[in-house]
């Protein structure tokens, strides 16, 4: 229980190309566990970024997929998990979130809330996660913090309760005023951001002397937010319906160690977990965990899978047998490791909140629990999206059949893609079913960079999708504008070009029982 309260799981989430990786690794400078910061494009004699390790990831410039960091920091343990901002890889979003306690949500100064921003947030509010906002890029010209503010509250209803205030506007950063203290706090520029920016304290007359105009200004909509009810309090943070709200620049490490302070102040600590039936799990009961995440390809030189478990209660011990919910076979955890972005090490030991990384788990699935000890336990699976894009893969060279095979179900296992199969197209063109089409190219990619197995892809004219609750119904859906695939644990998916193609066939045929997918793409998934 002591080392329970002592860690911090998070998650970093926001819209593409506000920040997330950059603020991921200043979060990891101010930490003093990396020495130097970098872009994801590198700069001569620069790292890259921890986080985004992917080939693809340092091609492109955005995170592709998700990265578990752990690292201590004042006491503390934090498990810090940097996500895709890509709305093509929002189910991989979706299931860090199912592993987190907290999120720390980046906006971009001049743009605000996004389209996918508002996506994210009503994830974390469905899942009653709260949300600490952290407002980035304020060393760039962009909007009013006061305007910034309103359309949080406006558009997504959580009440904003700033920890700091911008003093000067966006583009002209002079620092901010910590509203707990009165205080101004500076930062010294350092080169390119690489290293922490010294951080350096004014008291409140000393400020007014030195920056006048931005200091008065800065004063009097700070008490303006306290007027309106905008001074920070616990309940309605844990509650998930206001957030706290700080300005910096990632890119520049300005307001990052004020943020790393506050997530340790106000992040919530690990709390016991509903199983299956509805019951609490206790952070003392025998050791349990739940898989949110597989992936393969993090060390080239050796293959291996790695699953990625939260651990829910009790205590992990390397070298534990533990029992598979889904199959109620034993697991041995021989092979487990402590994660920091691409690199690993030897963990020997975990409580509840850490994120244990185990090798070669290929028994293992994206949902499924480990558990010690009876009574057993099992917690909710993850639901897959309902896929919105369509393609039947097929291998180039014949000669590496057993390659492109190896490569598709290891895809699917991980849930990059969906796997669906057909009878009449066969085992060597399965179809590829994705959120978004991103995703078909960094399967595309992986088959032919990881598994040695080039593929052609054939895009199939179809965007709609529904369980077929009766097999018997197959006839009447496969037609010139429609077909019935299946999932890998053999449920039927009625596919349609659009809903007008759907409609119709409904109109026809009002007996076909058709059922959404779990966990639709373009709406909140549920718990």
């Amino acid at each position: 229980m002591r080392e329970a309260r002592r860690r911090r799981t998070f998650a970093v989430i926001s819209h593409p190309d506000a920040g997330k990786s950059t603020l991921t690794e200043a979060l990891a400078l101010h930490a003093k566990v990396i020495a130097e910061a970098g872009a994801v494009h590198g700069k001569a004699g620069r790292r890259g970024v921890v986080s985004d390790w992917l080939e693809m990831e340092r091609a492109r410039g955005i995170s592709i997929t998700s990265a578990a960091l752990q690292f201590a920091y004042d006491d503390c343990v934090i498990n810090l998990l940097d996500t895709p901002g890509h709305a093509d890889f929002s189910e991989d979003t979706y299931r860090v979130l199912s592993a987190v306690d907290s999120a720390v949500m980046l906006l971009d100064a001049a743009k605000g809330l996004e389209q996918q921003t508002l996506k994210l947030f009503d994830v974390c509010r469905h899942r009653g996660i709260p949300v600490l906002t952290f407002i980035n890029k304020w060393d760039r010209p962009g909007r009013d913090a006061l305007e910034l503010c309103d359309e949080i509250e406006q558009r997504i209803g959580l009440r904003p309760m700033p920890l700091t205030w911008p003093v000067g506007e966006s583009g002209r950063f002079r620092g901010v005023l910590d509203r707990s203290t009165g205080e101004f706090v500076g930062y010294e520029r350092t080169a390119g951001g690489a290293t922490v920016a010294a951080e350096y304290r004014l008291a409140a007359q000393q400020a007014h002397d030195e920056f006048g105009p931005d200091w008065r200004r800065a004063v009097e909509e700070s008490e303006l937010l306290s007027a309106a009810g905008g001074d920070f309090e616990h309940a309605p943070f844990f509650d998930a319906t206001a957030t706290p709200v700080l300005f910096g620049s990632a890119v520049r490490n300005f307001g990052i160690g004020h943020l790393l302070q506050q997530l340790v102040a106000l992040a919530p600590r690990p709390a016991p977990r509903p199983d299956v039936r509805g019951e609490q799990r206790a952070l003392d009961a025998p050791f349990s965990a739940f898989v949110f995440k597989v992936q393969t390809g993090m060390d080239p030189a050796h293959r291996d899978r790695v699953a990625f478990a939260r651990v829910c209660s009790g205590t992990f011990e390397r070298g534990m047998v533990a029992t598979h919910a889904a199959t109620g076979k034993p697991f041995a955890t021989k092979y487990a490791q402590q994660v920091f972005g691409q690199q690993r090490d030897t963990l020997e030991r975990a409580y509840p909140g850490d994120v244990v990384g185990l090798v070669n788990a290929s028994a293992l699935g994206v949902g499924d629990t480990l558990y010690s000890g009876k009574p057993a336990v099992e917690f909710p699976g993850i639901p897959s999206f309902a896929p919105e894009h369509f393609a039947v893969v097929r291998t180039t060279d014949p000669g590496r059949s057993k390659q492109f095979r190896r490569g598709i179900e290891q895809l699917s296992q991980e849930g990059v893609v969906q796997v669906l199969r057909s009878d009449k197209r066969g085992e060597a063109a399965p179809v590829l079913a994705a959120v978004g089409p991103m995703q078909f190219d960094v399967a595309v990619h992986r088959m032919e960079n990881e598994f040695r197995a080039p593929v052609r892809l054939e895009q199939l004219p179809y965007r709609v999708a529904r369980i077929l609750a009766d097999a018997g119904q197959r006839v009447v859906v496969d037609t010139r504008t429609s077909e019935v695939l299946h999932r890998p644990d053999g449920t039927p998916l009625a596919l349609f070009a659009d809903d007008m193609a759907l409609r119709s066939l409904l109109r026809r045929y009002p007996e076909l029982e058709l059922r959404p997918v779990v966990g639709s793409g373009n709406a909140t998934p549920p718990r």
